[in-house]
């Protein structure tokens, strides 16, 4: 096995954090998520599992990051032009995150199953980044607050329901990965008080309303409005 270094034929590049979530991104999408442990990667990548530790804090951790690469740059992916409007927007927005789960089915289910990065926001847009853009975004175009937290809802169950089942059917598990007993240490938010929203100034002033439960609410919505849906398709 090589060490963590350029390796004794001198082709391999030397270990970093970056290439070894890459790394298991990969594995992933070639095995599933429940496959990958730190022996299984070191392995495909020619190193002894100790090596990785020395990059990664174990299992838990290197799913979290898998995560973040999965939606690493997506705000740079909109098509700007779409995005003059907000239909727009919300339809390249979309698209980027479909686009994420077709290339990468049997990961995407992490997006779902991970935790977010505050209690509050829901997946696939799990990040504090994402929601800062998504929200900001509506707002600039005219959304209030409460309209634009309710786009956000409303949106983020839309993409969850529709791609992850689209994941499953691509072959992905959509259960939880069991970790290892020695595999975790990641740095997950435990509560409110543990998230940093310096950076977010728009998620910190509508932390409560998206703090808020309105999930029953917003299940009677969508359900009237895919029945109205269906009772159109059969009038045509």
């Amino acid at each position: 096995m090589l060490e963590d270094s350029a390796g004794a034929d001198g082709g391999r590049p030397r270990l970093t954090r970056d290439l070894v979530v890459r790394s298991a991104l990969a594995y992933i999408d070639a095995h599933g998520a429940q496959k990958l442990t730190m022996r299984s990667l070191g392995s495909a990548l020619g190193v002894e599992a100790m090596s990785l530790y020395r990059h990664v804090r174990g299992r838990e951790d290197l799913l979290e990051a898998v995560v973040a690469q999965l939606l690493r740059g997506l705000e740079d992916e909109l098509d700007a032009e779409l995005a003059e409007s907000w239909q727009g927007y919300l339809q390249t927005f979309a698209h980027e995150v479909r686009r994420i789960a077709v290339q990468h089915p049997l990961a995407f289910p992490l997006v779902a199953t991970r935790h977010p990065a505050a209690p509050w926001l829901r997946p696939p847009l799990r990040s504090l980044s994402l929601v800062e853009n998504f929200l900001a975004t509506l707002l600039g175009h005219g959304f209030d607050d409460a309209a634009a937290v309710h786009a956000y809802r409303v949106f983020s169950s839309f993409l969850l329901g529709h791609l992850l089942l689209e994941a499953v059917v691509n072959g992905a598990q959509a259960s939880p990965v069991e970790l290892a007993l020695d595999e975790g240490e990641a740095q997950i938010p435990e509560g409110d008080a543990a998230v940093d929203l310096s950076s977010v100034p728009t998620v910190e002033r509508l932390r409560s309303r998206l703090s808020e439960d309105h999930a029953k609410e917003e299940f009677e919505i969508g359900l009237e409005t895919l029945i109205e849906r269906i009772e159109f398709h059969m009038s045509q």
